[in-house]
């Protein structure tokens, strides 16, 4: 009989060889797409940014114009935006790019905040805005999620004036 203290028999098999298809494990994927792109002119060492359906590409730091889209294309061979892509330089002006499919939202009511978590379990609900409790209603990000659970988890973080990014989860 198994160890009431370890539940799963494999336990020690799985310490013994933690490594990837030893075991059938799979890792979870932490990307939807994975490139390379050869983007001399950027500067830095990484950088993030996101790619919306219409090809607007939204970034925090001033680089020079076009200088992101061989990332962007490199990535775009397997994924089509919208998209959150974050890049690291690999060589001279190699850049390694994974990207993540994204939901993007127009949320038309004003929120003081770049980050909403707005959590619905039958008559409770809690927001909060910048990790800070909030009594507002934001209905489009609550129609948004209600749309595809009744008990649910929303994040959603401001990407460009009224477009925001939102992640829903069913509770």
């Amino acid at each position: 009989m198994g160890d009431p203290e370890r539940p799963d028999d494999r336990t020690p098999f799985l310490e013994a060889f933690p490594e990837v298809g030893v075991h059938g494990i799979h890792r979870q994927r932490r990307w939807d797409a994975v490139a390379t792109g050869e983007a001399p002119e950027l500067p830095g060492d990484e950088l993030t940014f996101v790619t919306l359906s219409n090809g607007t590409v939204l970034v925090d730091d001033e680089l020079p114009e076009g200088a992101l889209t061989p990332l962007a294309d490199a990535i775009e061979r397997e994924l089509d935006p919208p998209y959150r892509a974050h890049a690291i330089r690999r060589d001279d002006g190699v850049w390694g790019v994974g990207a993540i499919t994204i939901e993007v939202v127009e949320v038309p009511e004003e929120v003081a905040g770049d980050a909403v978590s707005l959590v619905v379990k039958g008559e409770e609900r809690t927001l909060l805005v910048d990790e800070q409790p909030a009594w507002v209603d934001v209905p489009t990000l609550e129609a948004y999620a209600r749309e595809r659970h009744r008990d649910f988890v929303l994040h959603a973080e401001r990407l460009d004036g009224s477009l925001w990014s939102v992640d829903v989860n069913a509770l």
